[in-house]
């Protein structure tokens, strides 16, 4: 993977290694960057995190930081798109550009307030029916890097 992808994941405080196992090998198959934002709610050496990366963990481009800060700081030029189910524009409304910077919330709690509030335009939601609370958090990141891909005309190798 090259030193500055075209498409950076963040997950926000991530509880769940097998989610960020499977959303580490998502990011190996589009070629995208991940992030990971503490505190988390495992080791990034657990066995449950590499065993849903299968063998791709070691293609992974990724990085861990300490918080919401650290991570503005790394990526302080880019534009962040939030998923949250509280948005109203879906994420099909979007054109993504290179280097734009997917932010996706904790299982359990999704995206603060604090992350939305300052500008409420770059919050998108996954359509989904009414009796459906929410997506996996895997999910929701393969849904929103193919459709980044697919706008980008990415051809597929298989």
């Amino acid at each position: 993977m090259d030193d500055d992808p075209t498409l950076h994941v963040v997950l926000y405080q991530p509880e769940i290694p097998s989610n960020t196992g499977s959303v580490g090998r998502t990011c190996v198959a589009v070629g995208a960057k991940l992030w990971l934002v503490r505190p988390l709610g495992f080791r990034v050496d657990d066995y449950h995190l590499r065993r849903a990366g299968m063998d791709y963990w070691q293609q992974l481009a990724w990085e861990v930081v300490d918080d919401w800060p650290s991570l503005v700081r790394k990526l302080p030029q880019k534009k962040h798109w939030y998923f949250t189910k509280k948005a109203t524009r879906s994420y099909w409304t979007t054109s993504y550009e290179p280097g734009d910077v997917l932010v996706f919330g904790s299982e359990s709690q999704g995206l603060p307030d604090t992350l939305l509030w300052p500008d409420p335009s770059r919050c998108l939601r996954i359509p989904v029916q009414q009796d459906v609370r929410s997506l996996n958090l895997s999910n929701c990141v393969a849904v929103a890097v193919y459709e980044v891909q697919r706008q980008w005309n990415i051809p597929h190798t298989t």
